[in-house]
């Protein structure tokens, strides 16, 4: 039986987000067909050094085109859940752990 987390006064997506990240991760991280667009350029950015999804959205707005904050944030912790970038400190600064490309 899993034990019980105190979850008073934190915020609802906090304890969302507390819950996805300490799920079993995914058995397999993911293959180069399996990447978008986007995520390819991602990753390029992140072989450059740490990002932010702020980062990330002004550069695919340059070098791609204008994406949402949300939906870089979403292929982000899409990448994260595979194993292939950190999220430090879980702060929103991501790291490139395993290139999938």
């Amino acid at each position: 039986m899993a034990s019980a987390v105190d979850v008073s006064g934190i915020c609802q997506a906090n304890v969302v987000r507390y819950i996805h990240m300490n799920r079993d991760p995914p058995n397999r991280m993911l293959d180069g067909d399996q990447l978008r667009e986007i995520d390819r350029q991602i990753l390029q950015y992140l072989d450059e050094g740490r990002v932010t999804p702020q980062f990330c959205r002004e550069r695919l707005t340059e070098d791609l085109q204008q994406y949402s904050r949300g939906y870089v944030q979403e292929r982000l912790a899409r990448l994260q859940e595979h194993g292939h970038v950190d999220n430090l400190r879980d702060c929103a600064l991501y790291e490139l752990v395993d290139d999938p490309r």
